[in-house]
């Protein structure tokens, strides 16, 4: 089991006519993710609304902001579990024999526009044996193309302009593979968390994007960036691209300032608590999915 206490603090100037916010910095209630000890406060006197996506887990919270300075902050207790099996071992599910809830993630979205990568798709990947193995030379080829910049791109940044600038940040590494493992008929999904673990010279901790690709059974954490490390991953999310899980997205005019993220691990021993580690084998923290229902 890895423990992550969270602390996330949001400030913005919002301005006189006031906005709209919609939140998803709540981590996720999903069965191997455990929330606890979780505090909010908001320094406007607002009715904040949190509501849990019944099929993602998903937490989204709306809320109506007056003029002038406003402060979120969220902390909590989040306890993961992960399913490892051996990468060798795990195939790819033909289209027809996909359980019905990943089917949304084959095709193309806003930023993954897996219809214009098919050719090279096919060229770079199509002829490798089909599972796991084939989903990580994806990753590890968008990893030796892309070069994560900071300030390189921005929230209209698509698969395609990452392919064709090859600089991104995280965000831009998960649409890119997003959009390639589509391309070869594998689901995959956009993932939010932080990035426990990244290099102190890619500047402050920050939230983090990352891929989900639908294997075997379950889903399967991967990271294009290569910035964190995955078993640290705590979920805020999954969506089909940036667009279904952005950790705050905005109804008005406002002036915003840098997230505050601190992601701490917990090692206890006597409750089988680790810190989080790189691990060589194939890492889930999805409860699977039966093909046969």
């Amino acid at each position: 089991m890895i423990r992550i206490h969270l602390d996330v603090e949001l400030d913005y100037v919002v301005d006189p006519q006031g906005a709209d916010f919609v939140f998803n910095i709540h981590a996720a209630h999903t069965p191997c993710q455990w929330v606890s000890n979780e505090q909010l406060s908001i320094n406007q006197p607002i009715d904040a609304r949190v509501h849990t996506d019944p099929t993602s887990g998903n937490r989204y919270m709306r809320m109506r902001a007056q003029g002038g300075p406003l402060q979120v902050r969220y902390s909590a207790m989040v306890d993961i579990t992960h399913h490892q099996a051996d990468p060798n071992t795990i195939g790819e599910v033909p289209v027809h024999l996909l359980p019905p809830e990943t089917m949304g993630y084959i095709y193309p979205s806003r930023y993954c526009q897996s219809d214009r990568l098919l050719r090279l798709a096919y060229n770079e990947f199509g002829q490798l044996p089909q599972g796991y193995m084939r989903v990580l030379a994806i990753r590890d080829w968008v990893t030796r193309h892309v070069a994560f910049t900071s300030n390189t791109s921005n929230g209209n940044t698509s698969a395609a302009d990452t392919l064709i600038e090859q600089v991104g940040v995280c965000r831009d590494f998960a649409h890119l593979m997003i959009a390639l493992c589509r391309a070869c008929n594998i689901p995959a999904r956009f993932a939010t968390g932080t990035d426990y673990g990244a290099d102190p010279a890619l500047g402050p901790p920050d939230f983090h994007a990352y891929v989900e690709a639908y294997l075997g059974d379950r889903w399967y954490i991967f990271d294009p960036s290569g910035t964190a490390i995955p078993m640290a991953f705590l979920r805020f999310g999954t969506g089909r691209d940036a667009a279904d899980v952005a950790f705050a997205t905005i109804f008005g005019s406002v002036q915003t300032v840098a997230p505050l993220i601190h992601a701490t691990a917990v090692e206890d021993a006597s409750l089988g608590i680790v810190l989080p580690h790189h691990n060589q084998m194939a890492l889930s923290t999805d409860q699977g999915i039966s093909l046969h229902r």
